[in-house]
């Protein structure tokens, strides 16, 4: 079973338009809604890919009642733990003419220190049953900027392997607990080591505690620096679409590979064809399952110097 943790869940509404302009009414052509957060994108993914999967974190109010609702058809099994504060919503609003994407994001319910020791106790007895965990997305008012950095001591004296996705000083306290893999994309990594070029930021990256370091390029792909060695994993070309939930497919590629024991290359090659798949589809946290196995061959990876 892989966990994946979600503490600042979603309900996410994606608005199709024909074109976005500032200061005017719009009339919204589509309208679709999906239980989100980047941990429950993850898991939604990793289901389609054949792994058991349970999705845990918090869930309150109406709009928690109505992912939870909308999550129970779906193959992750629910594990949330309530709080009577109300779970966010997150808005995508899809530019038909241009192709890009506006995100909205509420902040979310305030988290009681009791529901955080609901969660803690939650968490311990999933780990027994889990071979890998991803702790995934901001954290919630209420939540201290630690909380990662516990979840992954956690996960570690379990014996369980863990990947961290998140950013800011969550992300570099976690770090410093030493997760398994950490996923940040270029900004996170710049605000993180100080540097704009991606191999030498995930090197930097990696020496301040992860084991491995994956670092999102956007539509160029992936890098990655890890003791068996760096690569870079790059698609045959740039799609268009709706980003959303791109990186959270890039997420359930890498800890798939983990859990089956891929060698890196082949890791990075899922993560990038899932990634480009999800751009692909129309709506966050699903993936083109057609355009994942026609591109998962062509994806190029390559492999760089230790030193480059």
């Amino acid at each position: 079973m892989i966990l994946t943790v979600t503490l600042n869940a979603a309900l996410d509404i994606t608005y199709k338009i024909a074109a976005l302009t500032p200061h005017t009414t719009h009339r919204v052509g589509e309208v679709r809604e999906r239980p989100g957060g980047k941990g429950v994108n993850v898991a939604r993914v990793l289901s389609a890919l054949g792994h058991e999967t349970v999705v845990t974190g918090f869930a309150g109010g109406h709009t928690g009642a109505v992912l939870r609702e909308m999550l129970a058809p779906l193959a992750p099994r629910d594990a949330f733990v309530p709080v009577t504060g109300t779970t966010r919503r997150t808005i995508a609003v899809v530019d038909d003419a241009s192709g890009d994407t506006t995100q909205l994001n509420e902040p979310g319910p305030n988290v009681t220190p009791e529901e955080w020791s609901a969660f803690l106790a939650a968490y311990q007895t999933l780990l027994a049953e889990a071979d890998a965990v991803a702790l995934c997305g901001s954290l919630p008012p209420g939540i201290h900027v630690g909380a990662y950095a516990e979840l992954v001591r956690r996960a570690r004296a379990a014996g369980v392997p863990v990947l961290l996705d998140t950013s800011g000083e969550p992300l570099r306290r976690g770090i410093a607990a030493r997760p398994d893999l950490i996923k940040p994309n270029a900004d996170e990594l710049a605000q993180l080591t100080g540097s704009r070029e991606p191999l030498r930021a995930t090197r930097d990256a990696r020496r301040r505690g992860a084991h491995a370091v994956v670092g999102s390029l956007g539509p160029e792909g992936l890098v990655a620096a890890t003791s068996e060695g760096i690569w870079q994993a790059s698609p045959p070309a740039a799609v268009r679409g709706n980003p959303t939930g791109a990186g959270d497919s890039a997420v359930a590629g890498l800890l798939s590979g983990l859990v089956e024991g891929l060698p890196w290359p082949d890791r990075l090659a899922r993560a990038v064809a899932l990634s480009a798949a999800t751009v692909l589809a129309p709506a966050a946290g699903e993936y083109d399952a057609a355009a994942y196995e026609k591109l998962l061959p062509q994806i190029t990876v390559t492999e760089h110097p230790a030193t480059a």
